[in-house]
């Protein structure tokens, strides 16, 4: 079964937790160099949440696509990185479970409020798109980004050169008035564009959210699309406590709030910051899959 008949005939899908606090823990620094520089600690991460019955892993290659790279002078290529961070998550699939290509958010601004185009998105996209692909990805994720224009820029990106499936998720700051990106863009709007451009499924991750009010995103999202929903909180909202952003959901509280998700339509559901293997164990066990 590919992954876009696994999606269209399975529910609840379990997604996996957060990999930037766990290569923390693990005493490096966060982020997608590491499937080039510590590709065991990234596999080891992988292999965990695997190992408890996440169906979807996703890459260790958030921000990596070639204007994040370069804008923050990484000493890496993007080809290879993105090429690692494919065949690291592969490595760890065991059998029925699927590899995602992370796609995020190039950390620029799009004209007007930028200098970038929508057309160097685009290709900034294509080409992450094509590189993880090449490296066998099953799918993509483009996640944790806060202006609809730069997603669907991301999708369109993706679907010049795929037709493996594309999953969306936006980053919400309140469910107030719609629920609202940073950008000021609204739950319903986004899963209408979202849905317009080609994506497989829509929904939110991260933000500034609770896994209860990420439901509430996700109940707005039903109400004006058919496609499956995704929800990926974090592990509660997050605390600035001294320097230190904390999130301190306890795996059990988390597990009853992905509870929320699903009963509001969500049919992917995973973690995002501060979320662990042991919050997705929850979860897992909560499925019956544990």
């Amino acid at each position: 079964m590919n992954l876009a008949e696994f999606i269209s005939t399975q529910s609840p899908i379990l997604l996996d937790g957060a990999m930037g606090t766990q290569l923390d823990a693990a005493g490096l620094e966060m982020g997608g160099q590491n499937c080039i520089h510590h590709p065991d600690a990234v596999l080891a991460v992988h292999n965990r949440y695997a190992e408890l019955g996440c169906d979807l892993l996703i890459t260790n290659t958030l921000t990596m696509n070639r204007i994040s790279i370069e804008s923050h002078k990484l000493d890496i290529n993007v080809r290879d990185v993105n090429h690692a961070g494919a065949k690291l998550a592969k490595a760890a699939a065991k059998p029925g479970q699927y590899a995602l290509g992370d796609i995020s958010s190039t950390g620029q601004l799009l004209e007007p409020y930028g200098d970038y185009s929508e057309e160097s998105f685009i290709e900034t996209f294509k080409e992450q798109a094509e590189f993880l692909q090449a490296g066998g990805v099953d799918g993509f994720i483009i996640e944790t980004i806060m202006d609809l224009r730069e997603a669907i820029c991301a999708v369109k990106g993706c679907r010049s050169v795929s037709d493996l499936p594309v999953l969306v998720t936006l980053s919400f700051q309140t469910v107030e008035n719609e629920g609202r990106t940073l950008m000021g863009n609204t739950a319903r709007d986004t899963a209408l564009a979202l849905a317009d451009v080609g994506a497989t499924a829509v929904g939110t991750n991260c933000g500034g959210l609770d896994p209860y009010e990420t439901a509430k995103i996700i109940e707005m999202m039903r109400e004006v699309v058919d496609l499956p929903l995704i929800a990926q909180p974090n592990a509660g909202k997050p605390r600035l406590v001294g320097t230190e952003t904390v999130f301190d959901m306890s795996p059990e509280e988390f597990a009853r709030g992905i509870s929320a998700c699903i009963d509001a339509g969500a049919s992917l559901i995973g973690g995002c910051c501060g979320t662990s293997p042991a919050h997705m164990d929850a979860v897992a066990k909560m499925l019956g899959k544990g």
